[in-house]
């Protein structure tokens, strides 16, 4: 994980104004509410700042908003990959939503 100064000032300022959604993820996903998981929120990783992480299942869970490039995400994903870690990638809709299925996918993809 890159911990550089400039990376830990962004993901700090983001953890203090997060958007609806993500705040609504997040106290679902906080305090080991979810399966015992273990999140955290907003954390550099490489030159990244992921919305969400669970690094004993190095799983990264994203709140996309309405405007995304695809190729950016794309690219950034699979340089996550390279490093080993899972992108699980929810519209903003689908959490405000749906939030159950997105919790279900979660635990889905960290497994028994």
């Amino acid at each position: 994980m890159d911990q550089t100064p400039r990376k830990l000032a962004l993901a700090k300022r983001m953890r203090r104004a997060p958007s609806l959604i993500e705040a609504q993820l997040w106290k679902l996903l906080r305090d080991r509410r979810l399966e015992e998981l273990k999140f955290r929120r907003q954390v550099p990783v490489g030159r990244f700042v992921v919305d969400f992480v669970c690094m004993r299942h190095r799983l990264i869970v994203e709140a996309d908003g309405p405007f995304h490039d695809a190729d950016y995400d794309a690219a950034r994903d699979a340089w996550l990959a390279s490093e080993g870690f899972r992108v699980l990638r929810f519209t903003n809709s689908m959490i405000g939503s749906h939030p159950e299925h997105v919790l279900a996918a979660i635990v889905a993809a960290v497994g028994p």
